[in-house]
């Protein structure tokens, strides 16, 4: 009966429950009476462990994922829910493809349902409870080209180019709490901006990495036993790198490629050389340091270009000058002047700060 109901030989379990049963002289086993009197035992035990078989159903699908959202640019609020009993519902997936459209054309894309996973456990391992405030959801080929010859950054492309990527704060919770949680994930790319004009944390669903680099002290205080395929700004992994390496391919993560934060001299490796997933997101701060205004309609086509006036200075390419160059750049009467270049590489991007 047991094999019956649970598909495998369990004899050990019957053999424990005669001895228990038939001890106790109602259930004498030795009579036809208490024979049959066990017999109904099992067969009551039975149904009630295949009812339990029946019912048990996995957390993860019994629950109902609902997001909490605000868009900090068009001031739009909304409760999207997502998913339910493991399943993804379509009408939520685009209500949230809406709120998290690229807000300056007024365009939304199928933003990754993985990546609405990951916003909805980040959010309740944070013990986050107000509205998540996104900053900066899906952005257009034309609207993350802007941003770059606004900002002056490295990334051509951008999970934000394909609804992979979202930069967001929770009112109430530390950025450094909603980091490290992104982190613990171990899912994709964690961006850290304190120092923002409106300071948020980006996430992903490409590649394992993060910006800026954290420091070994810093990283062990995420990762106590190690394990974890984040690499710390000395370039050295954590002592548990295989194991979080074997774990993170177990999961069945596509091709098992990761990003490995290699830094063999004083400039680490660049993720841009990581295929798609390994963009810096430069872009990030230049879209959050956009004033929010009301959604617009697509831009119209560009007009005719105008050929600039020749520049009365020479011109200087301080992306790669050093900052000690960079301090003396003249201007045109010779005087020393302030310069800005290019964003440099996440790993020098920002300071690593504990908000």
């Amino acid at each position: 009966m047991w094999r019956g109901v649970f598909g495998r030989n369990i004899q050990g379990l019957d053999n424990l429950l005669r001895s228990i049963l038939c001890a106790n002289s109602w259930l004498s086993c030795s009579s036809a009476s208490g024979a049959a009197r066990y017999a109904a035992v099992r067969f009551v035990l039975a149904l009630l462990a295949l009812a339990g078989a029946a019912f048990a159903v996995p957390a993860a699908q019994a629950e109902t994922r609902t997001l909490k959202l605000y868009y900090v640019h068009t001031n739009e609020r909304a409760e999207v829910t997502f998913k339910r009993n493991g399943r993804y519902l379509s009408d939520g997936l685009k209500k949230a493809n809406h709120m998290m459209r690229d807000w300056r054309r007024n365009e939304p894309t199928k933003m990754d349902p993985k990546l609405l996973d990951l916003l909805w456990e980040v959010y309740r391992e944070a013990g986050a409870r107000d509205y998540i405030h996104i900053v900066s959801g899906y952005r257009s080929p034309a609207t993350n080209s802007m941003l770059r010859k606004t900002r002056g950054g490295q990334a051509e492309k951008s999970q934000h180019m394909v609804g992979r990527a979202v930069d967001f704060f929770v009112p109430g919770v530390k950025l450094s709490k909603l980091r490290a949680v992104a982190l613990k994930k171990q899912a994709g790319g964690v961006g850290y901006y304190p120092r923002s004009g409106s300071p948020f944390v980006h996430i992903d669903t490409g590649n394992v990495r993060h910006w800026p680099r954290m420091s070994r002290k810093e990283l062990v205080a995420v990762f106590p036993n190690g394990k974890t395929l984040h690499v710390p700004s000395d370039g050295k992994p954590l002592p548990g790198y295989e194991q979080a390496l074997a774990a993170y391919k177990n999961k069945g993560r596509g091709d098992t490629r990761v990003v490995v934060e290699e830094s063999t001299g004083s400039k680490p490796k660049t993720l841009l050389a990581a295929l798609f997933g390994g963009a810096d997101e430069s872009e990030d701060e230049a879209d959050a340091a956009t004033p929010g205004v009301a959604a617009v309609a697509p831009e119209p086509a560009p007009k005719p270009k105008v050929k600039p006036a020749p520049a009365e200075a020479p011109q200087v390419d301080i992306a790669a000058l050093q900052p000690s160059q960079m301090e003396a750049i003249p201007d045109a009467s010779g005087a020393p002047r302030a310069c800005r270049g290019v964003a440099p590489e996440p790993d020098h991007w920002l300071p690593s700060l504990k908000s």
